[in-house]
């Protein structure tokens, strides 16, 4: 018996075996290298041939500014643990989820309105197919240009259900809520959750839209060379106006009508450092943003086969890098220590600074730009903490306010003319003042401009609206105690007993008072 249950097993691995070996002589008529694929038959025509080579472009332009828009959604991320990490730990559900709540709103608005309004004229994105020619829609001022775009609504007015204006949609709403998630760290800790909601509703629905058209969607400041001389119009290649300093003025303008945290202030003027309950996951937010910081920019190509876009990301990576090492070294060498706060604040003014001229620039200029960031970064904190009297808790203000004008002003001085040609409607590559284009200059201080004045001016008056009519500010007692169980129904921590363990926790006799408090709305 033992003798015929080998035999048996023999004969089992056998034909095992035998199966094997005639499974991979069936396969031999397959084609694993694939280059079979693309063979010729001999009867394509050469409409066939043209068919196939523009099928082929055009799939390539919409994998990569798909890709590149699902990595810029990542951002979210990233937003969410720089600043739930520099925040207390009581604050910390409301905090994060307040970051995930702008996306949810953000994506609404922006596709019931806020498209339109940006793109509705733009004539879409010629790398992305023809059907963006309906986007035709602009409402203009005559003698100085395009207002705002009014087809697109629902992504369904005016014939847009499109792939192509489908895929741009995509990618530049991404981009529209990192403008509405900007503000919350400016006001963190103090904030109500539903201001947030109404409020991430206008910035999404009007406030972003209004300026990113005139800057991208065939606006008036975009036609500045074309009808005025003035350069190639205001040029921001991936968004430090469009994008952050819009945020970073909305930030200011928040920060200013809430006013500062309990405590962080004294009567004698003097700020008390309010330290984050988790430096690592707000080092690894850092880390996040910057990795899709090379999709936010070279993803504004929106074309696969624009070569440009290695020059792009590898200036984002330069200025992001010296702006991160030039702020530890500052606050090393200045305080004694590198602060982790400010060196990963560093590497985001950088990465903000280079998001305007990152492909209008060579290697060099990245440098200093993301060097010329690093600095200013740190002596706005400072500033705006010591001498306005403003509470930031993440430094937006800052890292997106300053150093978003700071990208525009730099691709003024810096653009060097190898690229951009037609970029506007206006021939030649975009160049700089140290390159003799004053028009360029002048059109980007027109662009710094507006950023105040409509930028700021318009976010005081939408905040000063919205305290009236149903308060910014949670109540003292509910500042003291978190944000988290009164504002979210739940801890971020329930595991964890949060210690009022310092008088950040409690009011002083030391106190500068918080006029805000006084007119807040239960």
């Amino acid at each position: 018996m033992k003798q015929f249950k080998k035999i048996l097993g023999v004969v089992f691995i056998m034909a095992i075996f035998g199966t094997l070996l005639s499974l991979a002589a069936m396969a031999a008529g397959a084609d694993p290298t694939g280059a079979s694929y693309a063979t010729s038959t001999g009867k394509e025509t050469l409409s066939d041939v043209a068919t196939a080579a523009s099928r082929a472009q055009y799939s390539a332009n919409f994998v990569w500014v798909m890709i590149t828009g699902f990595m810029v959604f990542f951002f979210q991320c990233g937003f969410a643990m720089v600043e739930t990490g520099f925040c207390r730990g009581k604050n910390a559900a409301h905090t994060i989820t307040m970051n995930f709540m702008v996306f949810l709103v953000g994506a609404v608005g922006y596709f019931l309105v806020g498209f339109a309004i940006q793109f509705g004229g733009s004539g879409g994105a010629a790398g992305l197919g023809t059907g963006g020619s309906v986007l035709n829609g602009m409402l203009s001022i005559p003698g100085l240009g395009g207002i705002l775009g009014y087809k697109g609504f629902f992504l369904q007015s005016g014939g847009t259900y499109d792939a192509g204006i489908y895929a741009l949609f995509f990618f530049e709403m991404v981009f529209m809520d990192t403008t509405c998630t900007i503000p919350t760290g400016a006001m963190a800790e103090r904030v109500k959750y539903s201001a947030v909601v109404v409020s991430s509703f206008f910035v999404s629905m009007i406030y972003y839209p209004l300026f990113g058209n005139w800057m991208w969607g065939g606006g008036w400041m975009s036609t500045l060379g074309k009808y005025f001389g003035l350069g190639h119009g205001a040029v921001d290649f991936a968004g430090s106006s469009v994008v952050h300093a819009m945020g970073g003025m909305m930030a200011l303008a928040g920060a200013i009508v809430i006013g500062p945290r309990i405590g962080k202030f004294k009567k004698d003027g003097t700020a008390r450092a309010f330290p984050g309950h988790h430096v690592p996951m707000a080092i690894i937010g850092t880390i996040i943003l910057f990795f899709c910081w090379f999709s936010f920019n070279a993803g504004s190509t929106l074309n696969a086969s624009d070569f440009r876009l290695a020059i792009v990301a590898t200036n984002t990576m330069i200025a992001g890098a010296i702006g991160g090492l030039v702020a530890m070294f500052y606050m090393w060498i200045r305080y004694g220590k590198p602060d982790p706060s400010m060196t990963a604040n560093g590497a985001l003014a950088g990465l903000v600074a280079i998001t305007a001229p990152c492909a209008f620039v060579n290697g060099i200029f990245a440098f200093i730009i993301g060097a010329v960031a690093g600095i200013l970064v740190c002596l706005s904190v400072s500033f705006v903490e010591n001498k306005l009297k403003i509470d930031d808790p993440v430094g937006a203000i800052s890292v997106h306010g300053v150093n978003g004008m700071w990208g525009i002003l730099s691709l003024g001085l810096f653009a060097d003319g190898t690229y951009g040609d037609g970029y506007n409607g206006v021939s030649g590559g975009v160049s700089g003042l140290i390159y003799g284009n004053v028009g360029q200059f002048a059109a980007q201080l027109i662009d710094i401009g507006v950023l105040i004045v409509f930028g700021f001016g318009v976010a005081f008056l939408w905040f000063k609206l919205l305290d009236k009519i149903m308060g910014l500010r949670v109540s003292a007692q509910v500042e003291l105690e978190g944000l988290d169980l009164d504002e979210m129904g739940a801890y971020g921590y329930p595991d964890f007993q949060i210690l009022k363990s310092s008088e950040l926790d409690y009011m002083t006799p030391d106190d500068a008072e918080v006029k805000q408090i006084a007119s807040v709305k239960s």
